[in-house]
């Protein structure tokens, strides 16, 4: 008898509470499930990113997996990238347009927008964006989170947009909110990065290689990933996606814990892996990466920040990233993350650059 969603999502939360030993053992299980199942054996890869995916990598080979390493490995922070040409990662370049012209991180955001906030958000806010858009239904539930009759009437917080982001971004259709005063925003924001730059070459290189990938994702990194992982489990075998991840219940504590076991190599990025008096682990400079121009999270990150760390790292780009991205249509100005960031209410400037001298060291 199977389980119901309800079901699973508890059960998941169960092994989510579980010690360390019993996550690792549980991993080794999952990930030794999928690569001697009949739909897969011998049909694999391991999708290769940061510190997450790194430490699957290794965890695979010490318990005697043969996986090859394949990543979009140009995307990533310099530092990573030496780690993956350590560890013999297969380099897949981003997707090709109708026209066989490669896409890169400057060119999705010149075309479509800036990725901020996160990913759900920011394709309801494109949403949003776009003038006299046929979907009114899905623009009023994105306002009020009323469903309409498609949806039975009923009532959606997890569809609306909070109040915060329609007060910025809702101004074309203030009329679905008079209660507020909504503005637009003076740059465009999309969600389409991640298709263009990761997920549809990794998913060519994948069909075109006849394989199915392991992922280092953990639901505790939340929103969509997190409802995916609890409800279809560390392995899932659909109709159009299997995949593995045989981290889904870890925390962050266990896979900093298991990095250090494996003596995994820690990309310059993060800096060190370190524990604090109270036993608990952390990085001591990044605590997540990604593609040097994604903004997904930034708002919830304390400073220094990625922008701030990329300050250090390379002022010239930043400066290009900050100032020179993209043209302004209307007045032929070159702007950058600095206008999202004062925008959404992101501090980036660096005039007092000495209250960061301690992590810059």
């Amino acid at each position: 008898m199977s389980l119901t969603t309800a079901e699973k999502m508890a059960d998941f939360k169960i092994k989510q509470a579980l010690p360390y030993n019993f996550k690792v053992a549980w991993a080794e299980r999952m990930a030794r499930g999928f690569y001697w199942d009949d739909r897969v054996y011998g049909k694999v890869c391991v999708s290769v990113g940061g510190l997450d995916s790194i430490t699957l990598a290794l965890f695979l080979e010490n318990i005697g997996l043969n996986v090859p390493r394949v990543s979009v490995s140009q995307l990533e922070d310099k530092s990573i990238q030496q780690i993956h040409k350590q560890l013999d990662v297969i380099r897949v370049k981003p997707a090709e347009d109708n026209q066989g012209r490669r896409y890169n991180q400057i060119r999705v955001i010149q075309e479509f927008g800036f990725p901020v906030i996160s990913k759900a958000k920011a394709r309801k806010i494109e949403i949003l964006q776009t003038p006299d858009s046929p979907k009114q239904t899905f623009i009023h539930a994105i306002m009020t989170g009323d469903m309409g009759e498609q949806g039975h009437y009923g009532h959606s917080d997890k569809l609306k947009l909070p109040d915060k982001w329609i007060q910025l971004f809702g101004g074309l259709y203030n009329d679905h909110r008079p209660d507020l005063c909504c503005k637009c925003a003076k740059f465009r924001v999309s969600n389409r990065c991640c298709y263009w730059l990761k997920e549809k070459p990794m998913q060519d290189w994948q069909r075109e290689h006849g394989v199915f990938p392991y992922l280092g994702l953990m639901a505790i990194e939340g929103g969509q990933r997190e409802q995916g992982l609890m409800k279809n489990g560390c392995n899932y075998f659909g109709k159009e996606v299997i995949r593995s991840c045989p981290f889904a219940i870890f925390s962050r504590q266990d896979l900093l814990q298991l990095a250090l076991d494996l003596h995994a190599p820690v990309p310059e990025v993060y800096g060190q892996i370190k524990r604090k008096a109270d036993g608990t682990l952390y990085t001591t400079k990044a605590q997540r990466t990604g593609c040097q121009l994604c903004g997904f999270g930034i708002h919830i990150e304390k400073r220094p920040h990625r922008f701030d760390r990329l300050y250090y790292a390379n002022r010239k780009m930043w400066d290009y990233y900050m100032h020179h991205l993209v043209q302004d249509d209307q007045t032929g100005e070159w702007y950058g993350w600095g206008r999202v960031l004062d925008y959404i209410g992101i501090e980036w400037r660096h005039d007092q650059v000495e209250i960061f001298a301690d992590w810059e060291q």
